[in-house]
């Protein structure tokens, strides 16, 4: 983003303003330590310590500095505050109205940068027009354009999001998670309060819960379904492992020889020519070429060579001649006429 450096000054530079007219240097140290100004978030027990004082009053001290330096930037006095905000309401009208913090930082900044996501959770603390989630095991700490909603009201919108996904069963989009929903203009609002749950995840535009390895592969053998089914067609090991390293994966740094040896494992995975493999979901069968044929021939006998051929040729990705020669095992099949085949 070309605006990029312009943007994070002006962001910082709020920021310091903002804390300048603080007057007392023990709340202004209160509200840097809690939100991780200084690059370090701590919490009330540490502050506490710090400042020896209680984590009670630490609490307090947050929330009625935050409740001043919010009245005074109410009355429009603050252009550079005023600024920040606008670009923060522009960038969750764009998001849907709600982000976890972390998306909204790269949406305005372009990057996740821990100082620039703190500096835009105080400003945001500080809006009318927003309201900052918390975070816990179950959501994580997000950013919503509301007036009227609370904390535990956008949560129950969380929670209902996951609760239709468990109930639907398989990864969605974002327009058929929007179907799923009601209540939202837009299913990119659906999108947003989805992504505050950290029981939900998203890959290649999927929807879905973090059990399930269609959007969240935690293991090679899921990234391997994942990157060929994307693909809809038979990939090499050595092909399927490029791919694994293009994609968005945690730790995809993974070798060819580790993709051969789980694709070996995994009677999901079906060789299908040297080094090609195809998916059983797909229709291939698992077995020697000869095993192919005699399966073939069991549903239907004789078969005309270039018959057996054709079907075979939708199982296997090999030449003509290989088929033909597996075909002269007579201990197998035998011929019974220039051209038709049948079983022993």
């Amino acid at each position: 983003m070309s605006e990029t450096p312009e943007v994070k000054k002006q962001i910082k530079n709020t920021v310091e303003k903002v804390l300048q007219a603080i007057e007392r240097e023990r709340e202004r140290d209160v509200i840097v330590r809690r939100f991780g100004l200084n690059g370090q978030k701590e919490t009330l027990e540490l502050v506490g310590e710090t400042l020896g004082i209680t984590r009670e009053r630490v609490r307090q001290i947050e929330k009625t500095t935050l409740i001043r330096a919010k009245l005074s930037l109410d009355d429009g006095k603050n252009p550079d505050y005023d600024a920040v905000e606008k670009t923060i309401v522009k960038a969750l009208v764009e998001l849907g109205r709600a982000a976890k913090t972390e998306d909204l930082t790269i949406k305005i900044v372009g990057d996740a940068d821990p100082l620039m996501r703190a500096a835009l959770v105080f400003l945001s603390e500080l809006s009318s027009k927003i309201l900052v989630t918390s975070e816990n095991d179950r959501y994580y700490q997000g950013v919503v354009l509301s007036t009227d909603d609370e904390d535990k009201e956008i949560k129950k919108q969380v929670d209902k999001i996951v609760e239709l996904l468990k109930k639907h069963g398989q990864p969605v989009t974002v327009d058929q998670l929007f179907a799923l929903t009601t209540g939202y203009e837009h299913p990119n609002e659906a999108k947003g309060i989805a992504s505050i749950s950290k029981q939900v995840a998203t890959l290649g535009g999927l929807w879905g819960l973090t059990k399930w390895p269609e959007v969240n592969p935690r293991n090679i053998r899921d990234k391997i379904m994942v990157v060929m089914s994307n693909n809809g067609k038979p990939m090499h090991f050595r092909e399927i492992a490029e791919a694994i390293r293009n994609e968005n994966f945690k730790r995809n740094n993974i070798t060819p020889q580790a993709v051969h040896n789980e694709l070996i494992k995994d009677q999901r995975f079906v060789l299908v020519g040297r080094g090609l493999y195809g998916l059983t979901a797909w229709g291939y069968i698992a077995g020697t070429l000869s095993e192919i044929i005699t399966g073939i021939l069991k549903k239907e006998q004789p078969l005309h060579r270039e018959e057996i051929i054709r079907r075979v040729l939708k199982q296997r990705h090999i030449r003509e001649a290989t088929i033909l020669l597996t075909l002269q095992n007579d201990k197998t099949f035998k011929r019974i006429s220039k051209s038709q085949y049948a079983l022993a």
